[in-house]
């Protein structure tokens, strides 16, 4: 889980990184002091920021919880810099590779939430026949063939 992260947070990172480089330079383009590309900014900083948030916690190995609640806030500020990337693509002049690539992550971003906020897997609790050695499902190594009641007149039915 540790690798995954600092892979998604940088990938994240460099991808918003790319976004506002392109939507800075189309804003820089722009004269307008009130064009809606000048919001992408504040969208990104908040993004990387929380990425920034996630990538702490995991150096100091914070519980699954925590990392939970940290990649449910980033995924959510990615979400915004995404629709916002979307909405304005063809007004800031943003290339559609850049926004594909921040789909991209932002989908990585959902599935890699999930799996951390998905239920620890639960302990094996040992049961008796754990204790003792013995086989929990009846198989045709451990019956004996020809006596009792698994025999028949074609044999014990478990070893076909």
């Amino acid at each position: 889980m540790r690798p995954s992260v600092a892979k998604l947070t940088m990938a994240a990172a460099l991808t918003l990184g790319l976004v506002a480089t392109a939507a800075g330079t189309a804003s820089a383009q722009m004269t307008q002091p009130s064009s809606p590309c000048n919001g992408f900014l504040p969208l990104r900083n908040d993004a990387q920021k929380k990425g920034m948030a996630i990538g702490i916690a995991e150096k100091r190995h914070a519980d699954r919880q925590e990392v939970c609640k940290l990649v449910s806030t980033f995924s959510v500020a990615e979400g915004k810099a995404l629709k916002f990337l979307q909405d304005n693509m063809t007004w800031c002049g943003i290339p559609t590779e850049a926004v594909a690539a921040a789909k991209q992550n932002h989908e990585k971003t959902l599935k890699f939430r999930e799996i951390v906020c998905a239920p620890a897997p639960q302990p094996h609790v040992p049961t008796l026949s754990d204790a003792i050695g013995t086989p929990s499902v009846d198989t045709s190594k451990n019956t004996k063939t020809n006596t009792g009641t698994f025999n028949t007149l074609t044999g014990n039915p478990l070893a076909r």
